[in-house]
């Protein structure tokens, strides 16, 4: 047998590598698709459905490819994902270098939806790389690891809001979009080189049967271990009704993450008519403070009793607030502590779900982090064309009358949050109650 490589410390820094390269991909689409509307003059729901399309692709296939972590770890998972948006990418590059101004016509819309598919798949690496980082943390460490992981991550669509705009003014729209297809690659190899697999899938790729392997892999302190297929791991999952509770808390706050992420410099250039430049500040800073703040969430979970419900209970009323703020915010001035509630309570909330994941499911993490992951991060797919379909039916009003979708689904996902909370608290009692048999 082979010497077993890696610390959960390196197998953090390569899922946090993967998942970060692979969303920073998604950054593009939100500053450049005002840059598209007017070239092939797009509706509002046009565009809508144009940024939401990394979305969709993120969102579906981080069912099955989470699910594949359970099979044989996430480092093949990862480079197939980073591979397929590498082509994407590369595939944008050539239509804005060959067609755009003059030849980008309404007629490329159905190919512009198509490669923005193919680069939305790193997105779906996030619920590899949480399978990933939960085989190599016990429980107990796995809040502040997996909100690392969550929190850092999710940092790359804020920081290239904030660096792309003044990308575009120095090196045009070609030029910004060979530079972040040179992103994609050297993150791609880099990953190959860094990417580490839990113990126990590196004994299962030397050869060790899986009844020997658990064991070694216990003395090298995994906790956790997998279920025997992708099919079971799915299935075991899926007949638990909280993978299901979560999977509506975290469409409503992953799923809305992205769709803001993506929607919100379209909003504030059309909205409030600010530079492209103060657009992807304010985008910016929604996206980092988010992602900042699940950091925070992670480390909050792991402290407190029942720290993923609390949490998620704390988060989701604050997002609440945010979202009737956004609601009535005809005012600038307004708004921009409105994005700041949201960015609050969508990151604490982000981290509490992932919390209550391997609670929930302890023998099929990849497959419940895949339905959670998948179905949740569909939001970023199903919000924006709705967000683009109250400005088309209401006019400038739209904007922020859109909100009212994110007050709805709060309240639900609040009620979810309680439930959780209410049934995790009840199941305890009938074991206390429980006498012991003699």
């Amino acid at each position: 047998m082979k010497e077993l490589k890696g610390t959960p410390r390196q197998g953090l820094f390569g899922a946090t590598l993967g998942f970060f390269i692979g969303f920073a991909a998604v950054a593009l689409f939100g500053p450049t698709a005002a840059r598209f509307q007017e070239v092939m003059h797009l509706s509002p729901l046009a565009v809508g459905f144009l940024v939401a399309m990394p979305s969709l692709s993120g969102a579906l296939l981080r069912i099955p490819f989470s699910a594949w972590v359970d099979l044989n770890g996430g480092r093949k998972p990862f480079l197939v994902l980073l591979t397929l948006s590498v082509a994407g990418m590369t595939g944008l590059s050539a239509v804005v270098k060959f067609f755009y101004p003059a030849h980008l016509t309404a007629s490329m819309y159905p190919v512009l939806l198509m490669l923005a598919l193919l680069c939305g798949c790193g997105i779906a690496g996030f619920s590899v790389g949480i399978s990933q980082v939960s085989y190599w943390y016990p429980q107990s460490q796995q809040g502040r690891a997996l909100a690392i992981f969550g929190g850092v991550g999710n940092l790359a669509p804020g920081i290239f809001s904030l660096i792309l705009p003044m990308a575009l003014g120095t090196l045009g729209l070609a030029g910004s979009y060979l530079v972040w297809l040179g992103l994609l690659v050297t993150g791609t190899i880099l990953y190959t080189f860094l990417g580490r697999n839990a113990p126990y899938f590196q004994l299962l790729a030397q050869g060790v049967p899986p009844d020997q392997a658990r064991p070694i892999a216990k003395q090298h302190g995994q906790t956790l271990f997998p279920a025997r297929s992708l099919r079971e791991s799915l299935r075991v999952s899926a007949r638990v009704w909280r993978t299901w509770a979560l999977v509506w808390i975290y469409f409503t706050t992953f799923g809305g993450f992205i769709a803001l992420t993506a929607w919100f410099p379209t909003y504030w250039r059309s909205y409030f008519a600010v530079s492209a430049i103060t657009a992807g500040l304010l985008t910016g800073l929604y996206s980092i403070l988010t992602s900042l703040v699940r950091i925070v969430g992670g480390m909050l979970s792991d402290r407190l009793e029942e720290g993923g419900e609390n949490t998620a209970i704390l988060a989701l009323l604050i997002l609440l607030i945010g979202s009737l703020v956004m609601v009535g915010s005809q005012q600038f001035e307004l708004a921009v502590p409105g994005i700041i509630l949201l960015a609050f309570g969508m990151g604490l909330c982000n981290a509490a779900v992932f919390k209550m994941v391997p609670q929930a499911v302890p023998n099929a993490v990849g497959g419940a982090a895949g339905w959670v992951g998948g179905l949740g991060a569909f939001g970023g797919f199903v919000i924006p064309p709705v967000l683009g379909f109250a400005v088309r039916n209401l006019g400038k009003s739209g904007y922020a009358i859109g909100f009212i979708v994110f007050v709805f689904l709060a309240l639900f996902s609040l009620s979810m949050a309680w439930i959780l909370k209410y049934t995790r608290e009840s199941g305890r009692t009938q074991i206390a109650a429980t006498p012991a048999r003699p």
